[in-house]
């Protein structure tokens, strides 16, 4: 059986610079949101590309955990200034009776558009009387390679680390504890790339990325307007005007630059070589060996710019963020777990990829309890404005393939 994926290359929208498919690897990969949040933004795993407020600099992508019930919409978000957040994209978790559970990472309407879904193969469109065989291998066309599809189910997607990390009793739900200018220390930003390079980068993941998972055309999620969308979702006046004005436009200036995001990922991935080079001789492709490449070079603006982020786990010039719900921590069933938002340390089996830099654990804050006896909200008081020496932004170096 072929399928014909007709997804474009790119949105032209400014979700382009994270891609999705990747971001569900990552979930499935790790064991505890807190670990996927780390590695979400680590530099070495090129998948945070992001830059909504035009500071030259990635964002630090938040993750926030709203229950309801068995359901958890899980929200990834980026503090665009010391008032707006973004909502990115959220992933829908939700049980059923049966203990089967369905997920989607649907893409924010201000980054990709209405409806942009993200979900895995699942085995549930076999015909009717068929017991789902998981496992089974069709192929779909994506722009002209066809590529295995390896199916799954509910049942074994309840098997995933983190769904099982969030269905445990002990579970103490993960609500990100950074806001703007007050990130964990062992995070810095980074220029980021143009689009070209990370797309060629990720490319080469195309064969595993529609190979496991797929663009999907509707909700799961039944609760999906109530539970989140009208209730929890935060935008930004700053990201819709960048949008309407174009001034995400420049990532695309560069497409010089895709075949040395191609090359490094070979440079990272050597054994992968023999594999492209199989698929692109049968496409007429002549893709560049990663031995002619170098590395990507780190390149930002020296901008003077006294609203640019520090990467520091300090406030600075910090003010309260206005959200749709207000910032507030909504738990409407009081029979949830506790809504923890202390930084924890990692599991020991962190996920596949991780960062390279130094992990130095953040700086553990005073914390205030709720006044519900049944939860235990634990958030960090925000310290007081500090001298903007606390600790300055790595240095970069210099190079093309950064905007």
């Amino acid at each position: 059986m072929n399928a014909q994926n007709n997804e474009p290359e790119k949105l032209n929208l400014p979700g382009d610079n994270l891609n999705l498919f990747a971001v569900i690897k990552l979930f499935q990969e790790s064991e505890t949101l807190e670990g996927f949040e780390k590695n979400l933004n680590a530099e070495d795993t090129k998948i945070n590309n992001l830059d909504l407020n035009g500071d030259d600099k990635t964002d630090y992508i938040k993750v926030i955990d709203n229950v309801n019930g068995s359901d958890h919409t899980i929200v990834l978000q980026v503090a665009v200034n010391n008032k707006e957040n973004q909502d990115v994209a959220v992933f829908t978790v939700q049980k059923d009776a049966d203990n089967n559970v369905q997920i989607q990472l649907i893409g924010d309407e201000a980054l990709y558009g209405k409806d942009y879904i993200i979900e895995p193969n699942y085995a549930d469109n076999t015909p009717a009387g068929d017991t789902p065989n998981p496992g089974y291998s069709g192929t779909t066309t994506v722009r002209g390679e066809n590529i295995p599809v390896t199916r799954t189910t509910y049942v074994e997607v309840r098997t995933w680390p983190v769904v099982r990390y969030i269905y445990t009793p002990t579970y103490v739900v993960w609500h990100s504890p950074w806001y703007w200018n007050y990130y964990p220390s062992y995070w810095n930003p980074w220029r980021p790339y143009y689009w070209d390079y990370y797309y060629g980068y990720h490319s080469n993941w195309n064969h595993y990325y529609y190979g496991h998972y797929r663009p999907w055309h509707s909700y799961r999620y039944s609760h999906w307007n109530d539970n989140y969308y009208r209730n929890h979702r935060s935008y930004s006046n700053t990201v819709y005007q960048h949008r309407e004005s174009g001034a995400y436009r420049n990532t695309y200036s560069r497409p010089e630059t895709r075949q040395q995001g191609s090359a490094d990922y070979l440079k990272r991935y050597p054994e992968s070589r023999d594999r492209n080079n199989t698929r692109n001789n049968n496409q007429g492709v002549n893709r560049q060996d990663s031995r002619q490449g170098v590395n990507p070079t780190r390149e930002r603006r020296n901008n003077d710019n006294s609203n640019v982020r520090t990467g520091t786990n300090r406030p600075v010039n910090s003010g309260n963020v206005n959200t749709r719900n207000n910032g507030k921590v909504e738990n409407r069933n009081t029979s949830q777990p506790a809504v923890n938002t202390k930084s924890e340390r990692p599991a020991n089996n962190t996920p596949a990829v991780k960062s390279e830099r130094r992990q130095s654990e953040p700086r553990q804050e005073n914390t205030r309890r709720s006044s519900d006896p049944q939860k235990s909200v634990r958030t960090p008081e925000k310290r007081s404005e500090r001298n903007s020496e606390s600790k300055p932004v790595r240095n970069p170096e210099q190079g093309p393939n950064r905007r």
